[in-house]
């Protein structure tokens, strides 16, 4: 052994290393032979692309097609929420269009009331913009140090230009044409999203109908009744279980911002409760709100910290426990599945598209569901 030892040269060992090495950081792979056949390979991979270029394409359609989709979708969306009130007028003897302008002009009220009472705070807010903005940054001076790091930083990277181009105040007759293209798309897409609503709130069964006899089988008629019912109960129940959270939220923000001392207590409950139909982003923003409000009012950053700190206490309370158990295992969905659908939406279609997420995650789940059932066993009892 000691002769073996011996004669062993460093070309050996560094092989033998070389050897031990390859072995350990070898890929573990078990069963490798070779597939009989790659048709089914490659018709699975067919299928996987053509489904990935509709995907695609419907993406291009609905993002290049935003300005005419996103009114009739909301009103769709509302429509369907709002249909199981129009089906039980109608058993009451009361027409579908009287319901549906009703309905209508109630959700137009609702709307001008909630800008009546957000004006009047945000006019005065805006008006005070330059104070605030300068008592924010006498709080925050703890942050200039850092800022001024990456500022450097910023600039060493990236250098400014040499010579600096004066910025000229803009005109009116700048501004108007600006504003003009944007309030007259804007004004034609309500026209359209009111006009839209009251149509198929009017006549959800005659649409109901139609679309049912698309479908030539019988098998498939139903199956498309139950998919619109289903849509429209859990829709309906979602819709109306998360408002009466969202109001309640809303009081208790409220009461908390009149008891800490925040200035217009109401309006931030109203916009809490506005913002909390958006998961994660709208609770987000109103924590921010509530920092910079506190800032303005407080004297020291630690005060300011105390109603974002109260806020979120209060929304994780609500968002784990309360709404779970309003909502239940059926209604719940998972996080995941409301986290991609958040981004994918607010990136196609902005803040509107960011409301209608969780409506239409609720659609498409009840679609998906219908047309890909589980087969997990269901255990007794």
């Amino acid at each position: 052994m000691c002769a073996g030892i011996i004669t062993s040269t460093p070309e050996m060992v560094l092989d033998f290393i070389r050897a031990q090495a390859e072995k350990r950081y070898a890929l573990c792979i078990n069963d490798a032979r070779p597939v009989t056949s790659v048709d089914s390979i490659w018709a699975s991979a067919a299928q996987v692309a053509i489904i990935g270029m509709f995907v695609m394409l419907l993406g291009a359609v609905l993002y290049v097609c935003r300005p005419l989709l996103l009114p009739i979708f909301t009103a769709l969306v509302i429509g369907t929420t709002l249909g199981p009130l129009v089906m039980r007028a109608s058993r009451y003897g009361i027409s579908p269009w009287l319901s549906a302008l009703l309905l209508t002009l109630a959700i137009v009220s609702a709307f001008g009331l909630l800008l009546t009472l957000l004006a009047a705070p945000l006019a005065e807010w805006l008006g005070r913009a330059p104070q605030i903005m300068a008592s924010i940054k006498e709080k925050l001076y703890v942050f200039d140090r850092p800022l001024a790091a990456w500022r450097e930083l910023q600039d060493a990277l990236m250098p400014p230009a040499g010579n600096a181009v004066a910025v000229e105040t803009p005109k009116i007759t700048a501004v108007a044409p600006v504003v003009v293209e944007f309030v007259t798309p804007a004004v034609a897409q309500v026209v359209l999203f009111l006009a839209t609503l009251i149509f198929f709130l009017a006549t959800q069964g005659n649409f109901r109908r139609y679309l049912v006899s698309l479908f030539d089988d019988r098998d498939a008629k139903l199956r498309c009744l139950r998919i619109a019912h289903d849509v429209e109960h859990n829709l309906a129940a979602y819709v109306a279980v998360v408002t009466g959270i969202n109001v309640a939220l809303g009081t208790v923000v409220a009461a908390g911002a009149w008891a800490l001392g925040l200035p217009s207590p109401l309006t931030l409950g109203i916009v809490a409760a506005l913002l909390n139909y958006i998961p994660y982003i709208g609770p987000a923003c109103m924590a921010l709100i509530l920092f910079a409000i506190g800032l303005v009012t407080f004297p020291s950053l630690g005060y300011a910290l105390l109603p974002p700190a109260c806020f979120v206490a209060l929304t994780t309370v609500e968002g784990h426990l309360i709404t779970p158990a309003i909502l239940g295992k059926r209604l719940t969905l998972n996080p995941l599945a409301v986290l991609l659908s958040l981004a994918f939406w607010t990136w196609l279609w902005g803040p509107m598209g960011a409301f209608l997420a969780v409506p239409l995650s609720i659609i498409g789940l009840v679609i998906f569901n219908h047309l890909f059932p589980s087969d997990d066993p269901k255990l007794p009892g």
